[in-house]
């Protein structure tokens, strides 16, 4: 499968509908300007205290909630070679640096751009694809769990031809790998490639297509002398000294389409991405939650690391209704942190596995409304499924249904 998508990666593309976080406002020529979004909305689960990935757990003996989801101001300048971009995002939990960098241009090489600091770690689509403009309330949980927050701190290339070859944009980034955290907790830099080409304004200017591919090469240091491979129908650990201080690899790789169609009824867009590779992380236990216990860490982990072969993939429909300012999504999200297990065999005696195994489905079905070009409206519901395993915790389907309201003002 990896030299599949690799060979994707190497031919083919993908399209952008809609605004890259890695950007100025605009990259004409400007001083100070001043963007930003503010979502604020209601939330009601299916049961209380559930974790969830639609904008966090819910509190021990609550079931409903009214949050500011985010609140992001945005702050760039742009001269002829270079720009600023700074980004805070103010909730009532506190206000956080989102984005920090500068980028810059030569003069004699205009297809290539430079930048440096605090960005969206350039996968994909989905990572780089605005919250502000995005139809559906979350980011899959495939990215929420092996790119949290979406940042990284490092530096970029970004090729954009201009002319003839125009409809091809690359980029390749070198990152610390501990996510938005200041603070590395190793020497290790991760690499990150991402290829995509634009189609746009086909078939009479009504049908837009790009598809495409990226590459995450990382790694996570040991802090034990034991690790665990999945094999055969349990996880093997490995002990040995030389495993203290040891790199295992953090690899991702990934493919992705978008399709639009401007038709009679409105407009009718599918976006899809598939992603698959080897994440290190930990055993699920009384302080490590499940959905935790396979994400990507900012902080070096302290136990013996599970090198699990995961899968995840999203898919995404949205039909704008005519002019009446409606559309109406759909969605299916997976992520299966081990491909290789069944979910049966969860929990067996022996095995090693743990609640960090367990695969997740959610489908999502709502409406958005543009009351005005700045306000809109988000009815949205999410049905989480997960299989029965023999653990006690997940012996059947949990009960983490979220519906959400959420109304954003965009300027």
């Amino acid at each position: 499968m990896k030299k599949t998508l690799l060979c994707i990666l190497s031919f083919c593309p993908v399209l952008l509908f809609g605004q890259n976080n890695n950007a100025p406002s605009s990259y004409d020529p400007h001083e100070i300007a001043i963007t930003g979004y503010l979502q604020t909305q209601y939330q009601r689960a299916q049961s209380d205290g559930i974790g969830s990935f639609s904008g966090g757990d819910f509190s021990k003996n609550s079931r409903d909630r009214f949050v500011v989801r985010r609140g992001r101001l945005k702050v760039d300048r742009v001269d002829k070679y270079s720009s600023i971009v700074f980004q805070l995002d103010a909730t009532p939990t506190g206000i956080q640096l989102m984005d920090a960098f500068i980028q810059f241009y030569s003069p004699k090489v205009k297809s290539l751009r430079f930048t440096a600091g605090l960005f969206n770690r350039p996968f994909g689509y989905g990572i780089v694809y605005s919250s502000g403009y995005r139809d559906f309330p979350e980011r899959p949980r495939m990215f929420q769990t092996l790119m949290p927050r979406e940042r990284d701190i490092g530096a970029m290339v970004t090729f954009k031809p201009v002319g003839a070859f125009k409809f091809i944009f690359a980029d390749l980034a070198m990152v610390n790998g501990s996510g938005y955290n200041a603070r590395d907790y190793d020497s290790r830099k991760d690499m990150i490639g991402n290829l995509h080409f634009n189609f746009d304004s086909l078939a009479g200017k009504r049908l837009h297509v790009g598809f495409g591919g990226s590459f995450y090469k990382g790694f996570v240091r040991n802090d034990t002398e034991g690790y665990f491979t999945y094999e055969g129908s349990a996880y093997l650990r490995h002990i040995a000294p030389e495993n203290l201080g040891r790199y295992f690899k953090r690899d991702y790789y990934g493919v992705n389409i978008q399709l639009q169609y401007d038709n009679t009824f409105g407009a009718t867009s599918f976006k899809a991405e598939y992603m698959e590779g080897t994440q290190p992380g930990v055993a699920a236990s009384s302080s490590v939650s499940g959905p935790a216990a396979s994400t990507s860490f900012s902080a070096q982990p302290a136990t013996d690391l599970y090198l699990r072969p995961f899968q995840g993939y999203y898919l995404w429909l949205t039909q704008k209704i005519a002019k009446t300012g409606f559309s109406a999504i759909a969605a299916y999200d997976m992520y299966d942190p081990n491909r290789k297990v069944d979910e049966e065999q969860i929990g067996a005696t022996d095995s090693n596995t743990s609640a960090g195994d367990v695969k997740f489905g959610t489908l999502g079905y709502g409406v958005t409304y543009m009351i005005n070009p700045r306000l809109k409206l988000t009815v949205y519901n999410e049905h989480v499924v997960n299989h029965a395993t023999q653990l006690q915790q997940y012996a059947s389907d949990l009960k983490d249904d979220v519906f959400t309201a959420r109304l954003q003002y965009r300027w």
